[in-house]
């Protein structure tokens, strides 16, 4: 949907506390639920309610 904002690693990391490189880590080892889109061809991105879904049901939350 257009308009609609994205997540990148940055806040996805401030959302749930950790850094950004954690985040990238995260996705490299498949932890992160597929981006929403990619732009550019290579920068991943998610809605906030696809992280929150995600950040609320992973394990080892704290």
């Amino acid at each position: 949907m257009p308009g609609r904002k994205l997540w990148s690693y940055v806040e996805i990391a401030r959302h749930i506390g950790v850094q950004a490189e954690t985040v990238r880590t995260y996705k490299r080892h498949g932890l992160l639920p597929h981006p929403d889109r990619v732009d550019a061809g290579y920068r991943p991105r998610w809605y906030p309610e696809t992280i929150r879904h995600w950040a609320r049901s992973r394990p080892g939350r704290r």
